[in-house]
């Protein structure tokens, strides 16, 4: 893609990702449904589960898979406000881009 992630946009659309699972979902799993939108590698992605769960939009639990602990991450009810912003600005946003696109004033 040729459009730069701004951190705001890679926020969302983790928590949007995370949201989706009621009892919280892992590192990988979170990484895999991401890259199903944009790419991204786990060395992008592990800095924002930590920055979401500094703000408190995250929380964090280990459980053991496999004989060995597995790490995940549940949205938080300030993390469900925060996404429904997103939500709100995004529509807004993705609304003017795409009105550019197909109807502005355009000089021919």
């Amino acid at each position: 893609m040729v459009f730069n992630t701004g951190a705001a946009l890679l926020d969302a659309i983790v928590l949007a990702v995370v949201s989706k699972e009621r009892d919280g979902t892992y590192g990988y799993k979170i990484t895999q449904d991401v890259r199903q939108v944009i790419e991204i590698s786990e060395s992008t992605l592990y800095p924002v589960l930590r920055r979401l769960q500094k703000d408190d939009c995250l929380e964090v639990y280990d459980m053991e898979c496999g004989g060995r602990n597995r790490r995940y991450y549940k949205v938080t009810e300030k993390g469900l406000a925060q996404l429904h912003l997103y939500e709100t600005e995004w529509n807004e946003y993705s609304a003017k881009i795409s009105g550019m696109f197909t109807g502005g004033n355009r000089d021919e």
